[in-house]
């Protein structure tokens, strides 16, 4: 007989702040209006420190010199919904990362070899707004960012 439990795939997500508090979005390649923060996939034997330092490199370009680790918290979990799968997977359980910025601005980029990215742009926290994010995920980001920043999104 199949096993029926629900498989969750391991993942990151990077809240990188600035000095002055404001935080990083990135609009998804080829969706406009759609706003997140860099994240990814936990690979196999990797922790998830490493996972977030690979990923933030991997999205936005900036090495892990460029950043401190401050607080997580997670996993906060979603499912894809409607029975769907992707990669073998029922959905993901996400740990969320508050890092501190210190690089330089100009380090950041989504223009690199495999982008999943095509904008980024630095905001207030309370600029944050769930319409961004798709439906199945904006109860585990209320969660995140209340636990990590204080931020209550309606």
């Amino acid at each position: 007989m199949p096993d029926k439990k629900p498989k969750y795939r391991l993942n990151v997500a990077a809240i990188l702040q600035d000095p002055s508090g404001r935080i990083l979005i990135c609009e998804r390649l080829g969706q406009s209006g759609a706003w997140q923060f860099p994240q990814g996939g936990v690979d196999k034997g990797e922790s998830l420190m490493e996972a977030l330092i690979r990923e933030i490199e991997e999205e936005i370009g900036i090495t892990g010199d460029q950043w401190e680790h401050l607080h997580n918290d997670g996993p906060f979990r979603y499912t894809f919904g409607k029975g769907r799968k992707v990669k073998g997977y029922d959905g993901k359980d996400q740990h969320f990362f508050l890092v501190r910025f210190h690089g330089n601005p100009n380090d950041i980029r989504v223009d690199l070899p495999n982008p999943e990215f095509q904008d980024y742009k630095w905001i207030h926290p309370d600029e944050f707004q769930l319409a961004w994010i798709p439906e199945m995920k904006r109860e585990m980001y209320q969660l995140a960012l209340a636990s990590l920043l204080g931020l209550k999104l309606v």
